[in-house]
């Protein structure tokens, strides 16, 4: 007799393989393919490990990594709203809560329930782990985009001030990354490739 439970994770599993179709307006490094939502997670969980040392505060490294890596699972339902997108929020919704409960409560009652909480958290962005989570969430499409001559900020015309107020919550999580971050911008603007 196979566990309820065991049935149940797999179906989640089963599930959650519609994240690799969710295609993100951010394109690969150095390249003209867009990312999608499932190489997205797994790049900021990378870069959480990697990056950890430069959290200002002390953190639980395994539940950044678990924030990070079920953060956008919700847009199998709500789909991908672009950060720059200037007719919808893209900031949680009730579309997305709705998402989280159907998707995650496919889990085992207390499995759904944990991963729930890690996502409300992550999206409340207050605890030291979120607001880690959220600065790699901020910094890889920064990366990209400097990487790309502009990417989506050429693409969709998108302005200094705009990247500015998007990325300055990296500081949240890192005064060291955001540093990094910030001179990525002047340097973009420096190189035209971010406009004022």
């Amino acid at each position: 007799m196979i566990p309820e439970n065991l049935l149940k994770q797999i179906e989640f599993i089963k599930e959650i393989d519609k994240i690799k179709y969710i295609q993100r307006r951010t394109k690969l490094f150095a390249s003209d393919r867009n990312e999608n939502d499932a190489e997205h997670s797994w790049h900021l969980a990378m870069m959480a490990i990697v990056l950890s040392e430069y959290s200002d505060a002390e953190i639980d490294l395994m539940k950044v990594v678990k924030m990070v890596l079920i953060h956008d699972i919700v847009e199998i339902d709500a789909g991908d709203t672009f950060i720059y997108d200037q007719n919808k929020n893209h900031d949680n919704t009730e579309e997305e809560l709705k998402s989280a409960k159907r998707i995650f409560g496919i889990l085992p009652e207390e499995q759904a329930k944990e991963f729930i909480e890690i996502w409300t958290e992550f999206e409340d962005g207050i605890s030291n782990e979120a607001k880690f989570a959220r600065s790699m969430d901020r910094l890889e499409p920064l990366l990209q985009n400097t990487s790309n001559n502009g990417g989506t900020w050429e693409e969709f015309g998108v302005k200094y001030q705009a990247v500015y107020e998007k990325k300055k919550i990296i500081k949240n999580g890192s005064t060291e990354l955001w540093n990094y971050a910030e001179s990525l911008i002047e340097d973009s603007v420096e190189k035209g490739i971010l406009k004022k």
